[in-house]
């Protein structure tokens, strides 16, 4: 039995690596923070070949206690693989952020990378096999207006992915970070889809799955030489 846990799970990206990958075989681990109920359509979307994590990844109390559960239910397996991609938005001009907004942002994308991550390393390395992949932004590459916070959040993954990379190698386990653009998700509604359009030279915005399908790559066995990298997948919008 192979397990990838997704953090951030239930809905947007995360929904759809978490069915791509329960289609590849894994028994899926969803991690929600509070949205059971779109949890619940997202577990109900795996057949069968999942269940339901509940943790807040900024909370490193939390992530330890529901792994630590986990493992105890399964002290003949592993999880293989992690997918980093719980993250929130909280735009603002710098000069115009509160405090609580500028924390929020870095402790759920970058705390939250170490949380879970930290705690699953030891047993990727002694099984010499493990995948994560962090979900970072075409905003950690270049930075965005009005994102310094969730720049420097992204902009810290993509950091942190290739140091990692480099202290694991050796033991089979990779380390890449995926960079989407624009994806239609309720993280981009509200946005201006038609002008932001204009400004991407594929004309369109990305799909949940296309990100998924991606990630699924990775964390296959085929892409055992691949790590310490950042995949843009934006449409051109930013090479």
């Amino acid at each position: 039995m192979k397990y990838a846990l997704v953090t951030g799970g239930s809905r947007g990206i995360g929904k759809a690596i978490a069915v791509k990958l329960a289609q590849e075989g894994y028994q899926v681990i969803v991690n929600y923070t509070s949205n059971q109920t779109e949890a619940e359509k997202t577990l109900a979307l795996l057949n069968g070949q999942g269940e339901l994590m509940r943790f807040d990844v900024s909370d490193s109390q939390q992530v330890r206690q529901a792994l630590a559960d986990w493992q105890q239910r399964h002290p003949e397996e592993y999880i293989e693989v992690v997918v980093n991609n719980a993250g929130i938005r909280r735009d603002n001009v710098m000069a115009l952020m509160p405090e609580d907004d500028w924390h929020r942002v870095l402790d759920i994308t970058l705390s939250g990378f170490y949380n879970v991550t930290q705690p699953l390393l030891p047993a990727m390395q002694i099984h010499k096999f493990g995948r994560i992949v962090n979900m970072a932004s075409v905003s950690g590459l270049k930075g965005l207006p009005g994102q310094t916070n969730y720049s420097a959040a992204k902009g810290g993954i993509i950091a942190a992915t290739k140091a990692l990379a480099q202290e694991v190698a050796r033991k089979g386990v990779t380390v890449n970070a995926v960079a989407p653009g624009f994806i239609k998700t309720d993280m981009t509604e509200g946005l201006d889809e038609a002008a932001l359009k204009k400004t991407i030279p594929a004309n369109r915005f990305g799909a949940p799955e296309e990100v998924a399908d991606l990630v699924a790559f990775l964390v296959s066995p085929k892409a055992g030489y691949i790590t310490g990298n950042v995949i843009s997948i934006n449409g051109g919008l930013y090479t």
